[in-house]
């Protein structure tokens, strides 16, 4: 009989906690916690930008590969509506050339091929919007114009090689949507019945607005796969199978792009995964510290408005002295539950409105201290310590601002506002180095500042707007940004997750339970997401591990 010891080298062994470093698939005995424990690594699919395309565009398509990542033809599309394109080109693996321009340029075609040497491309619009039949074929060099499909249209997909090809859906004028399906076998089209697939991949697209959502197709049903880094439409693709895909070019909002990315198999990814719930559910609260020292305080819980603060430890809230003045959405910053400041916020103590009150905490009370200069209130950015912090935005005292100031340990200075007032956002990092994203002005969105110790600076934008999210990392080159909602008339709670490299925004594995106006601390790598709303407050905790290294319990009963 095989065990434990036989399979993986070890004994299981008894640790009072955790092991410092243990290894993936380790088992382990926590005599503490009376639990038998193991090590996961989280692994899946991401995927990860390229050079972009020569010139951006939408609506063209691409050959197949059995080798996308280095080996991809992509023609056609159109620069901008009305723009029609017979721009042809070639990818190595690291960048795309120009090549042989289509006979016809047309957009919303379909292709097919296998490489970079033999392709097909049929359908599509013309430049004048005409929904044509018009089929070339191309040998590595130049484009010849070959047998027309028996039905004209545009917004058709295709698959196969330049000899045995499938052109199938579409629309036309005349019939609008159309379910036919046509055979090539290297000189003619000839229409067969509908298909049958048993294994594909959907990306991007457009539901209402433009998404990122990648989905597999096993031959019965969906699985949601990684997201695109930024949602698109009218994106182009070269896949060989569910597994190997390029995608590239195609628009969001109004902008047309060259992007291109490629999907990155048993890759490790971050995860988030289930910490110890606070005592008292909330949401609009401010918080401290890091994954294994952290601080919540304020809010709205029963009865509305909170002075109520909690302490973990890693593993579990307790409930520590509260603030002198019951407050919700303030700012709060502080490297861990020992020492951390809590500022501005609302409170309906007569009378009810913005507060400039400033509170410190020392491990076991709170003293109030100097005032901000500037009421800040309903979503601010906020980090550092307790002796050098920034706060950013907000309401104040009834419209949105940008204004900033600065904390050294005794009093608040003002200094350079940020480039758009906006409530409703996120911040992480330190007093020299930090990162506000997201916020309201009035509707949620994507905007993103960099702060160097002086001024902000406008930088790339998140991929989905959103506002009362919440944030954690350590400089502005460095963050992770997950919840929120997208909507101000109440919207959708959002379960998203970006992390900031200092260049882009990168979509993460999601939070286990949607929310806004939640609460995050830590760092890129390891953060801490507690409270927050999606249909009733929750006092729910999740811990994020960057690596997707999770310690996971293996529950057990006894009699």
């Amino acid at each position: 009989m095989s065990t434990y010891k036989k399979e993986v080298g070890t004994a299981v062994q008894n640790f009072a906690g955790d092991p410092a470093n243990p290894l993936t698939g380790q088992l382990w005995y926590d005599s503490v916690d009376s639990e038998f424990k193991y090590q996961e690594q989280v692994i899946g699919n991401a995927w990860s930008t390229q050079a972009p395309q020569n010139t951006a565009r939408e609506g063209g398509t691409g050959s197949n590969s059995a080798a996308a990542y280095t080996a991809a033809l992509t023609y056609g599309g159109a620069t901008q509506p009305g723009a029609v394109q017979a721009l042809t080109e070639s990818w190595n693996g690291s960048a795309w050339t120009e090549v042989a321009d289509l006979n016809v340029g047309r957009t919303l075609m379909g292709g097919a091929g296998v490489s970079q040497t033999a392709a097909l491309c049929f359908g599509g619009r013309n430049p004048g919007g005409t929904r044509i039949a018009s089929n070339e074929s191309w040998n590595g060099s130049a484009w010849t114009e070959v047998g027309d499909l028996n039905t004209a249209r545009g917004q058709l997909s295709g698959n196969g090689s330049s000899t045995a090809a499938l052109a199938f859906a579409g629309e036309n004028p005349s019939s609008s949507t159309l379910a036919i399906t046509e055979s090539w076998n290297g000189s003619a089209w000839t229409e067969v019945s509908d298909l049958s697939q048993t294994s594909g991949l959907a990306i991007g697209g457009i539901s209402g607005s433009e998404i990122a959502n990648t989905e597999i197709y096993n031959g019965s049903s969906w699985t949601q796969g990684a997201n695109l880094s930024t949602a698109r439409r009218s994106l182009a693709s070269s896949a060989s199978s569910s597994s190997n895909a390029l995608v590239y070019q195609g628009s969001t909002g109004a902008t047309i792009s060259g992007f291109t990315e490629e999907l990155n198999l048993g890759v490790n990814l971050g995860a988030w995964y289930t910490g110890g719930n606070m005592n008292t559910a909330r949401q609009n609260l401010g918080g401290a510290g890091t994954t294994t020292s952290a601080l919540g305080f304020g809010g709205n819980a029963p009865p509305p408005i909170s002075a109520i603060t909690e302490a973990y430890n890693g593993t579990a809230w307790a409930e520590v002295n509260d603030l002198n003045t019951a407050r919700t959405d303030v700012g709060g910053f502080g490297a861990d539950n020992t020492a951390a400041i809590c500022a501005g916020g609302y409170s309906g103590v007569s009378p009810a409105g913005g507060r400039t009150l400033t509170e410190s905490w020392n491990g076991y009370t709170w003293t109030e201290v100097a005032d901000l200069n500037t009421q800040h209130y309903q979503g601010l950015a906020e980090f550092g310590t307790s002796t050098a912090g920034l706060i950013a935005g907000g309401i104040g005292p009834s419209v949105p601002i940008a204004n900033t100031e600065t904390w050294n340990g005794s009093a608040w200075t003002e200094v350079n506002d940020m480039n758009t007032a906006r409530r409703g956002l996120t911040g992480s990092g330190i007093q020299t180095s930090g990162l506000a994203s997201g916020g309201s002005a009035p509707a949620p969105g994507v905007q993103t500042e960099s702060w160097n110790g002086t001024s902000w600076t406008e930088v790339a934008d998140l991929n989905q707007l959103r506002d009362f999210s919440a944030s954690s990392g350590t400089s502005n080159t460095s963050s992770l940004t997950f919840g929120g909602r997208n909507n101000p008339g109440g919207g959708v709670s959002l379960s998203n997750t970006e992390s900031w490299n200092g260049t882009a925004w990168t979509n993460e594995n999601p939070l286990s339970i949607a929310r806004l106006a939640l609460e995050g601390v830590g760092t890129k790598t390891a953060a801490l997401a507690f409270g927050g709303y999606d249909t009733a407050n929750t006092a729910a905790t999740e811990e994020w591990s960057g690596t997707g290294s999770i310690t996971r319990t293996i529950t057990t009963t006894s009699e």
